[in-house]
């Protein structure tokens, strides 16, 4: 599994390129901004982009959603509630292509080698999910977390949607999964899950409940 960070926007919003090294078929999650960043990478590795996968439909990781399909023969693919989700107002609301298509709990989408789990995790979105990614010939298994869960915190409640009690749910659910893989944020670094139910303050708040 290749994992690619690209920050992408005012609010360096993580957008991950995430590949299958034998096939090089690969996933784009969240591109928030700077398509041609994201392309220029796709073309200089020989990457061939088959899904782009949102975590949530705000605009700081959907911004470049347009740009990277009409560039690709990639499907876009995202959580049905976050479509038109607002940040505060009426000013951006993301409202996807034709053909787009809405995963669900325990979806599976797969790229060679690779398999994302889609695990339902509203709180900062009606729609947030979290992805879990296994490499069938590694055996590794990393999260996606977008903005739900951050390094040390978790994602803002205070817009339309959102929910403090639903994201402490989603983040007991998150504590309660096997293993301590590695977390990949929408925005900030990397962490574990072994860390956060450690130290994060909101992660071991839920896990009292």
């Amino acid at each position: 599994m290749l994992i690619k960070t690209i920050t992408v926007g005012a609010y360096e919003t993580n957008c991950y390129v995430v590949a299958d090294e034998k096939t090089l078929e690969c996933a784009v999650i969240d591109p928030g901004a700077d398509a041609s960043t994201i392309l220029d990478y796709l073309e200089e590795t020989h990457l061939c982009c088959r899904f782009v996968l949102l975590t949530h439909g705000h605009f700081d990781h959907t911004g470049a959603v347009g740009d990277v399909l009409a560039e690709t023969d990639a499907q876009l693919m995202m959580h049905k509630s976050d479509v038109g989700v607002s940040v505060g107002g009426d000013f951006y609301r993301f409202v996807p292509p034709e053909g787009t298509k809405f995963y669900a709990d325990g979806d599976v989408v797969c790229i060679g080698a690779l398999s994302f789990t889609v695990i339902e995790t509203p709180g900062h979105t009606p729609g947030s999910v979290t992805l879990q990614c296994r490499d069938s010939g590694s055996d590794e298994t990393v999260y996606f977390t977008g903005d739900t869960l951050f390094r040390d915190s978790c994602g803002r409640t205070d817009f339309p949607g959102s929910s403090t009690e639903a994201i402490l749910r989603s983040l007991k659910r998150l504590a309660d999964l096997p293993g301590d893989g590695e977390v990949y944020p929408g925005h900030g670094f990397s962490s574990t899950l072994a860390r956060e139910r450690s130290v994060n303050y909101f992660m071991t708040a839920a896990m009292r409940q």
